[in-house]
């Protein structure tokens, strides 16, 4: 099928493009060319980085996509998608971190310079953070988790201002997600007139790694088809 509409997947903190592969396969199959390219640190290393450094990531990866281009993102990777709505045609936020004010309601949390979410991986975590998930995805997630610039958390949790998206937006909420509570993403759309989609999967990364991955990012692939027409 040849492509007729570019989508760019930006992945949360301490993942990576990988976190898509499912979610690739459905919009491919949908005429999508996909983009999900890894976040990379700043040369200095990742306690050097900062959030700026990502969204300069995303704008460039952005620009070399054609029009109509979506933007799909989730959790840390929906914060970095609302900063560049300004030059997409839709975006689908996945329990996205929330930008100003909504931040101010975020469960507080302290990060260090570098979160060593590679170093201090463990089975059984990724096991409980994954439980809509099975068990080859959660290996290979644990296999996979990379650690994360703290600076960047920390600019996240003390609010990122961002204008209002022009745009069609889907939110894409968990019922029991525990890191970003789903009344802040609620509350957010409701203000935007964005539509919310809650999903099957209950968990903060089970819409791209559940065992309802493929479903999920169908529902994103039937909401983009209308928002969206083929170019």
């Amino acid at each position: 099928m040849t492509a007729t509409r570019a989508a760019l997947l930006v992945h949360g903190a301490g993942g990576g493009g990988w976190e898509w592969n499912l979610w690739r396969g459905v919009f491919e199959a949908a005429g999508y060319r996909v983009e999900a390219p890894d976040l990379m640190p700043a040369p200095a290393g990742l306690s050097a980085t900062r959030f700026g450094d990502y969204q300069a990531q995303v704008g460039d990866a952005l620009a070399a996509l054609p029009r109509p281009r979506v933007l799909v993102g989730a959790s840390l990777g929906g914060l970095l998608a609302l900063g560049a709505a300004a030059d997409v045609d839709a975006m689908v936020l996945v329990n996205p971190l929330p930008p100003a004010p909504w931040h101010a309601d975020m469960p507080a949390r302290d990060w260090p310079e570098v979160v060593h979410w590679r170093r201090d991986a463990r089975l059984t975590g990724t096991r409980r953070a994954m439980p809509d998930a099975d068990d080859a995805t959660a290996l290979f997630a644990f296999r996979h988790w990379r650690d994360e610039s703290g600076a960047v958390l920390r600019e996240a949790q003390r609010g990122v201002a961002v204008a209002r998206p022009a745009c069609p937006v889907l939110c894409m909420v968990s019922d029991q997600d525990d890191d970003v509570p789903p009344a802040i993403t609620r509350a957010m759309a409701e203000a935007w007139g964005a539509d919310v989609l809650q999903t099957l999967s209950a968990s903060h990364v089970g819409p791209l790694l559940g065992r309802d991955a493929a479903g999920i990012a169908a529902q994103a692939v039937e909401w983009l088809n209308r928002a969206v027409k083929p170019g």
